[in-house]
């Protein structure tokens, strides 16, 4: 069975809390042998596609409805069970999916502008998740934060900050939706509000690096 839903998070918009997908990796992630993958523009959601198609066995592939910017070339080819690191770093790792990916590597411009070295990894697989790209990055840096258009709860940040107390325990920061329903509004007026955005990811990030 592939599954591939559109219409996941906040990216719906207007259409309210009834229909923002807020807990689905989780639940996908929970089920035995399911793949679950985040596609975080337009290029990857068509390689996560062909992927599925091609991967003996069970595959979510979630992706949203708002338009985002192009962070993958046209005719990227992505492999199950791979982070792909977007930006090199020293100081944090920021690990990020889907829509997230881009307000990472806009957060990790911002903070470079303030002399703080963000590396960006993108978590195009969350289960299987490459805990090896992860957990050296950690090392690396010495501090994470996780940024998902998803609950805080049993979504990506629950698989990174399991494989970091296994392997690399390091201060950690999640940005995502805590422990709440969506809303109508507009997507960039929702991330904003919902603090998913690039600027709260900073302010992630400033929590860990400034202390």
């Amino acid at each position: 069975v592939k599954i591939a839903p559109t219409h996941a998070g906040v990216s719906v918009g207007p259409d309210g809390g009834s229909h923002q997908m807020l807990e689905d990796i989780s639940l996908m992630a929970g089920l035995p042998h399911m793949r679950v993958l985040v596609p975080a523009d337009y290029a990857a959601a068509v390689a996560a596609i062909r992927l599925a198609a091609e991967t003996p066995g069970p595959v979510y592939v979630r992706m949203g409805r708002a338009s985002v910017p192009a962070v993958y070339a046209d005719g990227v080819e992505l492999e199950l069970g791979r982070a792909y690191t977007l930006r090199e770093g020293l100081d944090v790792t920021i690990v990020a999916c889907g829509v997230e990916v881009e307000q990472a590597l806009a957060a990790a411009d911002e903070l470079a502008a303030e002399g703080v070295s963000a590396e960006v990894i993108d978590a195009f697989s969350v289960k299987p998740l490459d805990r090896a790209t992860i957990v050296a990055s950690a090392r690396k840096t010495g501090r994470v934060v996780v940024a998902e258009e998803h609950s805080i709860h049993g979504g990506l940040g629950t698989a990174v900050s399991r494989a970091l107390a296994e392997e690399c325990p390091v201060p950690m920061r999640f940005v995502g939706m805590d422990d709440r329903f969506g809303k109508s509004g507009e997507f960039e007026e929702l991330m904003a509000y919902f603090g998913l955005d690039s600027k709260a990811i900073v302010k992630a990030v400033k929590s860990l690096t400034l202390k």
